[in-house]
């Protein structure tokens, strides 16, 4: 890159910036705001809840990159253009192409960014964040209220209060044969893994047989085989929150147990393009300021990319479940609004519109 380019990539990336913090706030704040109503419970009170607030704060900007990518891109071109700069390089006999060129190269900055965000930090912040606020609520011995139905193998597991991923409380373990029939029901009020097996504690127990059952109580019982806590962890948690290693487990955990993982091949392929489709969004964006935007306020811009950033959005997430309810593959649903963007970005750059 020479030094047009490089200004122009430092333009586009110190706007950003500043439409960075100013969008982040905005959701942090409201964040914030609609959570109120989730205080008062156990000792989760205004404290826990801005500490929560911040610690979901790289996963808000994990979300809002696209946006922000977008924004900055029509805010710093922009700029450039309102001072006479975008002219005075077009007539130095940069092509408009030459220009998107160093837009995507910013483009690209930021797509590692946000890869990175989403890869590392934002899933280590969220689970953090939702201990946080669980330990505040229900302390050391609820962490997780919320009932969990698992598989694993022919054991279906229903437990009803996970207090992390290798102790569970409450748990009712259905045994079930090749022939569907149930064949032994443990229920145990509370459950640790170690040395690679579940040891259950008060345990009740009851087998099936042809035409009777029967039915004894155990202090202890050692589960053989059975959940590991890792895929515990893994499944409880939102794939939004996982990383790509945590998708691909999860993802082989409920092929080997004949279980859909449509939805999370979809969040795999969508963390896949969510470089690209940073790197679209700014593309789409470089057209409007050599055309109707070009001698307009910072305002209309704004408008103008948040509108765009949100039909965006919605198309995204319509096209999600569109290709979830008629089977299509994971690929094209979380790829084609993103390859149609940036297309249409490159095709009106080329075209001088």
């Amino acid at each position: 890159m020479n030094r047009i380019d490089r200004y122009i990539v430092r333009s586009i990336l110190s706007l950003t910036f500043v439409v960075g913090l100013a969008l982040v706030a905005i959701y942090t704040f409201t964040s914030f705001v609609a959570d109120l109503g989730g205080t008062g419970r156990g000792d989760f009170g205004l404290t826990e809840l801005a500490i929560y607030t911040l610690l979901n704060m790289p996963a808000g900007l994990h979300l809002l990159m696209p946006i922000i990518a977008m924004l900055g891109t029509l805010m710093g071109l922009g700029n450039m253009a309102g001072q006479g700069e975008i002219t005075a390089i077009r007539a130095a006999g940069v092509s408009n192409v030459r220009i998107g060129m160093a837009a995507l190269v910013a483009g690209a900055m930021l797509g590692l960014l946000g890869w990175a965000l989403g890869e590392w930090v934002a899933p280590a912040s969220q689970q953090s964040a939702e201990r946080y606020k669980s330990n505040a609520r229900y302390g050391v011995e609820g962490a997780n209220s919320k009932p969990v139905w698992l598989k694993n193998g022919n054991d279906v597991f229903n437990i009803k209060k996970l207090v992390s991923e290798d102790h569970i409380g409450d748990a009712v373990i259905y045994s079930i044969g090749e022939d569907l029939r149930l064949h032994s029901i443990t229920s145990a009020k509370d459950g640790v893994f170690r040395d690679g097996r579940w040891s259950l504690s008060e345990v009740v127990r009851t087998e099936f047989a042809d035409d009777s059952a029967k039915v004894e109580k155990l202090d202890q019982y050692e589960l053989q085989g059975g959940l590991s806590p890792n895929v515990l962890k893994l499944f409880v948690l939102q794939a939004k929150s996982l990383s790509t290693d945590g998708l691909l487990e999860l993802i082989h955990y409920l092929d080997d147990n004949g279980l859909d993982s449509s939805e999370q091949r979809l969040e795999l392929w969508e963390k896949i393009v969510e470089p690209l489709t940073v790197m679209a969004m700014m593309m789409f964006a470089v057209p409007f300021v050599f055309g109707s935007l070009r001698n307009s306020g910072a305002g209309l811009r704004l408008m103008i990319g948040v509108l765009v950033g949100v039909a965006f959005y919605v198309i995204n997430q319509v096209t999600a479940d569109l290709g979830q309810l008629y089977g299509w593959p994971p690929s094209i649903a979380a790829c084609t609004p993103t390859a149609v963007l940036g297309g249409w970005g490159w095709w009106r750059l080329r075209n001088g519109a």
